[in-house]
C-alpha cells in the first residue's frame, strides 16, 4: 500500500465558491442607475441615511466600473447627456445636489456625503476629480442656480481636500470664460472655499498646482487686468482675493523687473536708459520706490564675481558701487528709500562675511556720492538698524556718525584719500 503511487490532486474541473463579500452584481449603467436611484428614493433627504445607504451598496454594487453613474446621480439626478442634460426617458432623484437647497450649510452636508464614500472606497478619488472636471466644462447646460450650488459644494470639497485645485483647469475653457460663466462661478466658489479656510491655505493650494498666476484666465483676454480683476472680485465681497492677485501680480512684475535690470547691467547698457525703463516699470506696476531701491541694490551686487579676500573686497566693492552710484541715487529721493537701502547693505554685509569690514565705507561713500543723506543714516544710527551685525556695524559707524552731527557745513569726512579730492 506505501509503495502504491499517490495520485497528485488535480484542479481541473473543480469550482470555488467566491466569498460573499467579494462579489458584485453585474449590471449595465441603466440598472445600476436604477439600483441607486431607488435606494436614494428610500431613504428620502437624510444625508446621514444616504451615506450609510452608499457605503452599503458598494459591497454590492459595481462602484469601479460605474463610478461616473454613480457621481452624476448624486450631483444631478441622474445619468447626463454630453452638454449636462438629463435624459428624458431615465428615472431620476430629487435625493441630490441640484434638487436640493441653494444654502452653504446644504452643500456642505453633501460635501460630507461625498467625503464619507470617497474614504470608504479609495479607489473612486480619481472617478470624483474626472467627474467634477466634466461638470465644470458642462456649467452651461445647467441652470444658474444648479452652478451655484456645485459651485459651493467644490468650494468645500477643495477646503477639505477631498478635491485636488487642478480641477479648476476646466473653468479656463474658451466658451466658459467668454461668455462669463468661469467667473461667476469662481466666485461663490472661492467664497465658499475661503470661508472653509482662509486666504493663506487657498493660495498654498493654488500655488502647488501653478495655479496662483492664472487666476486672470477667468476672464477674456481684453479684461485680464488686475485693475479689472480688483473690481469685479472685490464687488462681488471677496476683496481678500483681490489683494492677493495683485499682490501675486506685483511680485511678479518684480521679479520680471530685476532679471531685466540684470541683463541690462551685464549688456553696458547707458544709465539712463535703465533709469527710464525702470521708472516706466514702477508707474505701469505700481512698485513704490523703496521695493525698487532694493532690487536695484541686489542687481548692482550680482553682477560681480566678488574677491574672496576681506582686505581686497572693500577696495573691489568701493570702485563697484562707486561706479553704479548715479544709477542708485535716481531711487533714494525719499527718506524711506534711503533707510531700506542702508538695510539691505547691513543684511548683505552681515550674510556675506568678506564684507563685514566694508559696512561703513560703502555708506560714507553713499553719502559722499548724494545716494545716502545725513537724517536717514542718523535714524538707522539710533533705532532703525535690524539685529544683523549690530554691535559691529553700530561700532564702525560711531565716528561717522560724530561726524555728521558736528562737522561744519562742506567739510569731508577724512578716509584717507578714498573718494580723491573734495
Amino acid at each position: 500500500m506505501n509503495n502504491q503511487k499517490q495520485q497528485k490532486p488535480t484542479l481541473s474541473g473543480q469550482r470555488f465558491k467566491t466569498r460573499k463579500r467579494d462579489e458584485k452584481e453585474r449590471f449595465d449603467p441603466t440598472q445600476f442607475q436604477d439600483c441607486i436611484i431607488q435606494g436614494l428614493t428610500e431613504t428620502g433627504t437624510d444625508l446621514e441615511a444616504v451615506a450609510k445607504f452608499l457605503d452599503a451598496s458598494g459591497a454590492k454594487l459595481d462602484y469601479r466600473r460605474y463610478a461616473e453613474t454613480l457621481f452624476d446621480i448624486l450631483v444631478a439626478g441622474g445619468m447626463l447627456a454630453p452638454g449636462g442634460t438629463l435624459a428624458d426617458d431615465m428615472m431620476r432623484t430629487d435625493v441630490c445636489v441640484f434638487a436640493a437647497q441653494e444654502d452653504l450649510e446644504t452643500m456642505q452636508a453633501f460635501a460630507q456625503v461625498f467625503n464619507k464614500l470617497i474614504r470608504r472606497y479609495k479607489y473612486l478619488e480619481k472617478g470624483f476629480e474626472d467627474e467634477v472636471k466634466k461638470l465644470l466644462l458642462f456649467l452651461k447646460g445647467f441652470s444658474e442656480s444648479e452652478r451655484n450650488k456645485l459651485a459651493m459644494l467644490t468650494g468645500v470639497l477643495l477646503a477639505n481636500g477631498t478635491l485636488n485645485a487642478s480641477i479648476l483647469n476646466s473653468l479656463y475653457n474658451e466658451n466658459l470664460v467668454k461668455e462669463g460663466v468661469s467667473a461667476a462661478f469662481a466666485v461663490k466658489l472661492f467664497k465658499s472655499w475661503i470661508n472653509e479656510k482662509d486666504i493663506n491655505a487657498v493660495a498654498a493650494s493654488l500655488r502647488k498646482v501653478s495655479m496662483d498666476n492664472r487666476l486672470m484666465e477667468l476672464f477674456p483676454a481684453n479684461k485680464q487686468s488686475v485693475e479689472h480683476f480688483t473690481k469685479y472680485f472685490t464687488e462681488a465681497g471677496l476683496k481678500e482675493l483681490s489683494e492677493y492677485v495683485r499682490n501675486q501680480q506685483t511680485i511678479g512684475a518684480r521679479k520680471e523687473l530685476q532679471k531685466e535690470l540684470q541683463e541690462q547691467m551685464s549688456r553696458g547698457d547707458p544709465f539712463k536708459d535703465i533709469i527710464l525703463y525702470v521708472k516706466e516699470e514702477m508707474k505701469k506696476n505700481n512698485i513704490p520706490e523703496p521695493v525698487v531701491i532694493g532690487i536695484v541694490w541686489s542687481s548692482v551686487m550680482s553682477t560681480v564675481e566678488w574677491n574672496k579676500k576681506e582686505e581686497l573686497v572693500a577696495e573691489q566693492a568701493i570702485k563697484h558701487l562707486k561706479q553704479y552710484s548715479p544709477l542708485l541715487a535716481a531711487f533714494t529721493t525719499q527718506g524711506q528709500s534711503e533707510l531700506t537701502l542702508l538695510l539691505k547693505i547691513q543684511e548683505y554685509c552681515y550674510d556675506n562675511i568678506h564684507f563685514m569690514k566694508a559696512f561703513q565705507k560703502i555708506v560714507v561713500l553713499f553719502y559722499k556720492a548724494e545716494v545716502l543723506s545725513e537724517e536717514p543714516i542718523l535714524k538707522w544710527y539710533k533705532d532703525a538698524h535690524v539685529a544683523k551685525g549690530k554691535s559691529v556695524f553700530l561700532e564702525q559707524m560711531k565716528k561717522f556718525v560724530e561726524w555728521l552731527k558736528n562737522a561744519e557745513e562742506g567739510k569731508n569726512f577724512p578716509l584717507g584719500g578714498l573718494f580723491g579730492k573734495a
